[in-house]
């Protein structure tokens, strides 16, 4: 099975049903989504899928057909971060940084839709992701910056 990751074409031997975090983690050592829940409740393992945000632990990549993926490593690197991750650093948004990689997904999926969400608009779009550090207000903080940013 042939992959879209991150833009390149990537060849998978893996079972239809094999779960797209697996895949991404085990067989292309792309490690930013995380393995939290494994039931697609916590975020930790949020990817887009065509610009939308998904929970790939949950996601079999036989349901992929062509669609494109983007993980964190997709966005940006140390080299070339993303304005996202440069707000998350900036705003101090991480505490034991577990989360992280949902959240930065989950917001570039809002980003790429609202221009300037304001804070119920990105509390309500990231309210699927858990934190248990409670850095809430630092992340909205760092997806606002990085909005102003983007605009």
């Amino acid at each position: 099975m042939n992959l879209d990751v991150n833009g390149q074409q990537r060849s998978i031997d893996a079972a239809p049903q094999t779960p797209l975090l697996n895949v991404l983690r085990h067989d292309l050592g792309l490690n930013g989504a995380k393995y939290g829940c494994g039931e697609g409740q916590c975020g930790t393992c949020t990817v887009l899928v065509n610009g939308a945000a998904i929970r790939s632990c949950v996601t079999p990549i036989g349901s992929l057909g062509n669609a494109r993926i983007t993980t964190l490593e997709g966005l940006g690197n140390l080299e070339r971060p993303h304005t996202l991750q440069k707000a998350f650093i900036t705003e101090q948004a991480a505490q034991c940084g577990y989360c992280i990689s949902g959240m930065i997904m989950t917001a570039s999926a809002l980003l790429a839709k609202t221009r300037n969400p304001d804070d119920a608009a990105i509390r309500a779009a990231l309210d699927g992701n858990l934190c248990r550090c409670g850095t809430h207000n630092r992340i909205v903080r760092a997806v606002q910056r990085a909005a102003k940013e983007m605009a």
